[in-house]
Parts: structure tokens; sequence; C-alpha cells
């Protein structure tokens, strides 16, 4: 895997343009080793007469059959022994159903350089210690879930003083502790210490909203960040407005929209997406974005939307080498952001439903069904 090592070892996490080559090498070679570990994954391209060799230019990466989402969630696949998995996390579920994905040790140390460099770029690391608010749940030895130790990780960028969670397990199942999270708010804001916030952006919202109507309102200390990602998950219906969202902060915790950082991502798509001082989800070197039609799954151009396919060669343990979200996005020019970055950047416009995926998979899926 020499090509991934260059692609991850790459200096300007932005450098698309540098990195094309490189890429389409590190997808090539990541491709023949799924195809001659993965015995259900080798079916797959078959199925579509595909083979590794056929990515021979830098188009040809539109043409590599994607997996959707929820094959993992109904399959799992890996290209190599458990044993060799150091970590495996899953999904947070859909309806009892949760994807399984395997990490091997080799790309475990890519996603470190990855975090190292994208960290770097928008100043989240810091020899001051801080007090950590985690707007999720509280690590369990039961949960394996991604967002869970994406962001237990991400109260590792300064030395963490405390950690306070918001879900916590209480009689096999976690329940919601808002009213702890105030307290420590209104604790920790007395703290010559920086307050940073990490998860659901939900659980903020819900938070800010009950300490403006109680009246209660703080100014939290010089360096205090809040760090956003996993969307609003169930409460979808409660979704506010980005610029409600930074307004309230401002208002109750004294943070500004400067210090308010979001990340997007996916276990199925282990790629930092960390958004600019605009608040856009420029597309790092590590991966490559892919807008299709939802129709026909050809892709579009940048500006128009379709279905999400996201490509990294990040992850040899399990063939997530290209996969197919049911999100709605926009891929837009990156020079139309204006913060100097020209990579391209990735707009989520929403969800659809599974069964208004008309996808390409499906023989894929039907062999599968067919294996289990």
């Amino acid at each position: 895997m020499k090509y991934r090592g260059r692609l991850f070892k790459h200096k300007d996490p932005f450098d698309r343009r540098g990195t094309d080559e490189i890429f389409l090498k590190a997808v090539r070679e990541n491709c023949r080793f799924q195809y001659d570990h993965c015995r259900a994954y080798r079916k797959i391209l078959e199925h579509y007469h595909f083979s590794p060799e056929m990515l021979e230019k830098y188009d040809d990466l539109e043409r590599l059959p994607f997996l959707p989402t929820w094959v993992f969630k109904n399959h799992h696949l890996f290209s190599m022994p458990e044993k060799r998995m150091l970590i495996k996390a899953t999904s947070s579920g859909t309806k009892g159903k949760f994807s399984r994905i395997g990490f091997e040790i080799s790309g475990l140390w890519c996603g470190l350089k990855m975090v190292i460099r994208i960290g770097r770029w928008r100043k989240l690391f810091s020899l001051r210690p801080a007090h950590y608010i985690v707007l999720g749940y509280k690590p369990h030895k039961g949960n394996h879930t991604a967002v869970t130790k994406t962001a237990y990780g991400a109260t590792c960028f300064t030395p963490a003083l405390s950690r306070t969670f918001a879900l916590k397990m209480r009689n096999d199942s976690y329940e919601p502790d808002l009213e702890g999270i105030i307290e420590a708010i209104v604790k920790h804001s007395k703290s010559r210490f920086p307050v940073r916030f990490m998860g659901f952006p939900s659980y903020l919202y819900f938070v800010l909203k009950m300490m403006e109507d109680r009246g209660i309102y703080v100014k939290l200390p010089r360096g205090s960040k809040i760090l956003l990602g996993g969307g609003w998950k169930q409460f979808y219906t409660e979704q506010v407005d980005k610029q409600v969202l930074y307004e309230l902060a401002r208002k109750v915790l004294g943070v500004e929209e400067t210090e308010i950082i979001e990340f997007f991502g996916a276990v199925e798509h282990p790629i930092l997406y960390c958004d600019c001082p605009n608040h856009h989800f420029h597309v790092p070197v590590y991966s490559r974005v892919i807008i299709r039609n939802v129709d026909t799954l050809e892709p579009v151009k940048k500006g128009e939307a379709g279905l999400v396919n996201l490509l990294t060669p990040m992850v040899m343990a399990t063939p997530i080498l290209s996969i197919m979200t049911d999100d709605l996005g926009v891929l837009h020019e990156g020079s139309k952001c204006g913060c100097g970055v020209d990579s391209p950047y990735l707009e989520i416009l929403g969800r659809v439903g599974l069964k208004d995926i008309k996808t390409c998979a499906a023989g894929a899926a039907e062999y599968l069904s067919q294996e289990a």
C-alpha cells in the first residue's frame, strides 16, 4: 500500500490537483487487495465486469462500482481476519441494523496523520487544558459506535481537565442528562480554563434553549470552542438553521461563530471533513466525492444536486473504497467559498429514503442475500 502511504503523508491536506494521480493509484492498489481478499467484494466487481486494472486514468474512478451504506448494515464484509483488526466500529444503527467496519493498524495510522493535519489547519490542538462537554454518549463497554469513539477522541485535542457527558447509561439504556450539562457549563464558566463542546448539534440546541428560557447566561473563558458533528439524527424535525444556533451560542455562552467548528463523516467513510472558516466542507486529499443523478446514477456537474458517492483508499480491512450514501448533496467549486482553499466543497442538502434510491448495486445486494 505504498501509494496510500504517500497520499496520507502529503503535506497539504487540500491539494486535490496535486494528488489526483496518487489517489488513483492508491485506490487501484486497495481495490486489488479487496478483490484478492474479500470473496463477496470480488463477486460484486465481477457482477459488473469490473477489475482493479480497469482503473487506468483518473476519470475511471467514476466507473468503480459503489456499495450503498445499507449493504454494510445488512452484511458484514471483511478483507482480513478479525484478529488483525485493531478496532471494529459500528454506525449508530437504523431500525436495529448497523454497519460494522473493521480498521487495521496501518489504516488507523493513516487516519491519525489525517486528523493531525486537518486539526492543525483548523487550530484544534492546544497545550492549554480544557474542560470538555461531550454532547453525546458516555463510553460504555457495550457501545462500539464510531460516533462515540470520535467524540471521545476529540477530547484529546487538548489535555482534558474534565469530561461531562450528555448521554449516560442507566438501566441498560442511554438517557439524557441535560441538567447535568447545564450545571457543568455554569461551573466551568467560572474557571480560568476554556470549555470545549463536542457532539450532536441537537443537544447543544436543547441545552442552550433551556438556559435561555431560564435566563441563564454565561461568558465562557477565552479560547472556548464548540465542535459539532453527527447531525440531528432522530431530532431532524427540530433542526434549526445554523445561524440560529450560532447566534444562540453567542447569546447564551458568549462563544462567537468563529469558534464554532463542524464535522461531517460516516463510519463507512472514515474521512474527517472539517468546515472552513466560512463553514464549508472542502474535500481533503484523502477522499473524492462524486455527485450522482438520483435516477440515472450518472455523475452530474458541479453545482447540481444528487446522491453523494464517497471514495477513499484509507482502509484495507473492509471494502469501503466507494460507498453510496442516502444523502443528497451538491459539490461546489472551491474558489466560490472565499476562504482560500481551492478544493471543491460539499454541501449536504438532506436525506432520501432507501426506497427512492434505484441503485445499480441491486445485483450486488441480490448476490449477498444468496450468500447469507
